[in-house]
């Protein structure tokens, strides 16, 4: 969290236009930019780390419970069950073998929200549009990772370009 802050700042320092586009998670009261025409709703807006989504799902919940709990709600999901009963067993289909490495780069992607909210802080920064090709280049290129064994820099380069040539 706290190299976040740091470069949070930095950004702020360099660039002193963006400080209106500063605000605070309403959950869980970090500090992050979002695009100027949210700025003034600073009392409802949550940071893209998670608790959008989380806020999202518990009112899409909320809303479901209500709903369900009047009569034409009962009605409607008494129908639901029912129907549900009277198909008989779904067929079930082999597993799916999930290999490791597809699991590991699964996990690894950033999810379109994340992707959104740096490309429009990229943007901002820049000032100038970006794509999102664009970010999913600039992620690939900063976030690659090092294996852990130790290695010369020109051993792990040319390891690199062996399995990703050029």
């Amino acid at each position: 969290m706290l190299e976040y802050y740091v470069v949070l700042r930095s950004v702020l320092r360099v660039r002193p236009h963006l400080r209106c586009c500063r605000t605070r998670c309403r959950h869980c009261r970090v500090f992050f930019l979002t695009h100027p025409c949210n700025v003034k709703q600073c009392d409802k807006v949550r940071c893209p780390f998670g608790c959008r989504e989380a806020h999202r799902r518990q009112e899409a919940i909320r809303r479901s419970t209500a709903y369900y709990s009047d009569e034409e709600g009962k009605k409607r999901k008494k129908n639901i069950n029912q129907r549900r009963c009277r198909k008989g067993p779904a067929t079930t289909l082999p597993p799916r073998r999930a290999s490791t490495s597809t699991s590991k780069a699964r996990c690894a992607r950033p999810t379109p929200q994340m992707l959104q909210h740096v490309r429009m802080v990229v943007s901002l920064i820049e000032g100038r549009r970006i794509s999102r090709r664009q970010v999913r280049l600039m992620l690939a290129k900063n976030l690659r990772q090092h294996t852990v064994v130790r290695r010369r820099k020109i051993d792990q380069a040319v390891l690199w370009l062996h399995k990703q040539p050029p």
